[in-house]
């Protein structure tokens, strides 16, 4: 297997895909705190840090800026009082289903350009993808 091909057609295909919603319009450090919120739900803004390629004091602003457009809440975390929990309002979480239902369009219509075997191809790499994507959040 080539390894670095496969390599260089992920990040071509990254590099297309995160651009192919036209809906409104974030950074990428936005999108990938409503997108990780959306998938983990409520979680300590310390998790959300692990997951993020942002420092603290970064991430905190950017937190704090999406709070105050209405996109995220913070509440009391009911385990630890000094703690709070940060989770999506109804607004970040109806950004982030546009955004994927019209992915979801795009995508199709170039799905729908390939022939019937790569389709089939295609469909068989789903559950490889999602294995590989498991094995990098097991991975340190």
């Amino acid at each position: 297997m080539d390894v670095d091909r496969l390599t260089t057609v992920i990040e071509d295909f990254n590099t297309i895909f995160i651009r192919l919603p036209s809906v409104r319009k974030f950074n990428f450090s936005t999108l990938s705190v409503l997108h990780t919120l959306d998938r983990r739900g409520p979680i300590r803004l310390t998790d959300l840090l692990a997951t993020e390629q942002l420092k603290q004091p970064a991430l905190t602003s950017l937190v704090a800026k999406l709070e105050q457009d209405g996109l995220l809440q913070r509440r009391p975390d009911p385990t630890d009082g000094r703690a709070s929990l940060i989770s999506l309002t109804r607004s970040g979480r109806q950004i982030v289903r546009s955004r994927h239902a019209h992915r979801v369009a795009k995508l199709t219509r170039l799905v729908d350009q390939l022939t019937p075997e790569e389709r089939a191809v295609l469909a068989g790499s789903v559950d490889v993808l999602n294995r590989l994507t498991e094995l990098a959040e097991e991975t340190p």
